[in-house]
Parts: C-alpha cells; structure tokens; sequence
C-alpha cells in the first residue's frame, strides 16, 4: 500500500473511532512554533515533508500513528506523545489552512 493510502486509511479508521473535535486555528498557530522548526511554514520540502495544505483528519491520523509509535521516527514519536485531541485538531486545522508558497 503507498503511503497516501496508507494515511487515508488511518485517516478513516480514526474518524470512524473517535469524535472529531473542530480544530482551532489560532490555538494551532500558537502550537505551531515546535513544528515549524522542522517543517517549513511555505511548504517547501528541504528533507523534512511539508505538512502545509494537508486535510484535518489525515494530520491528525499521522500525529496519532506517532503517539502509538506505529511510524517509525523518535522525533516525531516524542512530540505527537505530548499532544492531546485538542491540540492535534488544531494543529491540523491550522496547517490545513495555510497555503503553500507559489510553485510549490
């Protein structure tokens, strides 16, 4: 299965299994400062995968499968395993909104 599979997968097995609780994107813009020292904010890959644009429910799939270390990155695994519901759907709704720089 590729990985954008994958993701959609994960993403409606976890819709399926919880209540989805509405993001709030200025608390994510808040949140963000961890995530953005790695990922970068415009959207440009330099290595690490660029999260910007991505749709709510597959970010907070991702940032699950990290907390229950079924994806294998210690980094990621360390940050997701500090974050609850509400801030993964914020999270997730704030960099669902932003808009990849032009080109991208």
């Amino acid at each position: 299965m590729n990985w954008t599979r994958s993701v959609v997968a994960t993403a409606s097995l976890v819709m399926l299994a919880s209540p989805a609780i509405a993001g709030d994107v200025a608390y994510g813009a808040y949140l963000s400062a961890e995530c953005v020292t790695c990922h970068q904010p415009d959207g440009i890959d330099q290595g690490i995968p660029s999260i910007v644009g991505w749709p709510e429910a597959s970010m907070v799939a991702v940032l699950n499968s990290y907390k229950a270390k079924e994806r294998p990155n210690a980094v990621m695994q360390t940050i997701a395993a500090g974050l609850g519901a509400e801030e993964m759907a914020a999270l997730a709704a704030y960099f669902a909104a932003l808009e990849p720089a032009s080109g991208q």
